[in-house]
């Protein structure tokens, strides 16, 4: 008995102004096509996130918005595709593959990571060697699975403000070191 052949092939473009994804499935039976909604990108997921956090009033933009419930964040585009060459001078300068999405500073020297991933998203190679690595550090990433922006941006609070109302006000044993007076602990 001959054994059928089913190719199935997708492609991501847009149409009216959305991304959309074309799967094309080719069988004995014929071809179908269906057009479906795309999942959005994990980088306007991110772009959400950040974008409802810095509208936070315990967001702290400059060291004279600094108190004791506060934080700030940065980002890397560690993921970002690089030529060759820009690859080694990423690699060089210490730019780590697998990286979490989001440092989250808060008060009192605690750092917190978080991991933006779409619906569909699973952690590549280079994130199931460093997440690991970090959390072992004592740094653990918490990784949002989310479908939409508004759900990461609201979800992305939600952990922060968690995370502010737990948060030891001098976690950092060598605040010494650091501009806080030692009253600040």
């Amino acid at each position: 008995m001959a054994r059928t052949t089913t190719t199935k092939t997708t492609q991501t473009t847009r149409m009216n102004g959305k991304r959309v994804r074309i799967v094309t499935t080719t069988s004995a039976a014929g071809t179908s096509v269906k057009v479906e909604e795309a999942p959005v990108l994990e980088w306007q997921l991110q772009a959400a996130a950040v974008r409802s956090l810095k509208a936070m009033p315990e967001y702290a933009a400059s060291a004279a918005r600094v108190g004791p419930h506060s934080f700030t964040l940065a980002a890397d585009m560690n993921g970002d595709y690089r030529s060759k060459r820009a690859a080694v001078i990423a690699k060089a300068t210490g730019i780590a593959a697998g990286d979490p999405d989001l440092r989250v500073y808060l008060h009192g020297g605690n750092l917190k990571l978080i991991e933006y991933k779409n619906a569909e998203g699973t952690p590549t190679a280079s994130q199931r060697v460093r997440h690991p690595l970090l959390a072992a550090l004592g740094h653990p990433v918490v990784t949002l699975k989310v479908a939409t922006e508004e759900e990461a941006a609201e979800r992305s609070v939600a952990l922060v403000r968690g995370w502010l109302s737990t948060a030891p006000q001098c976690a950092n044993d060598n605040h010494t070191a650091t501009t806080l007076p030692a009253s600040a602990c």
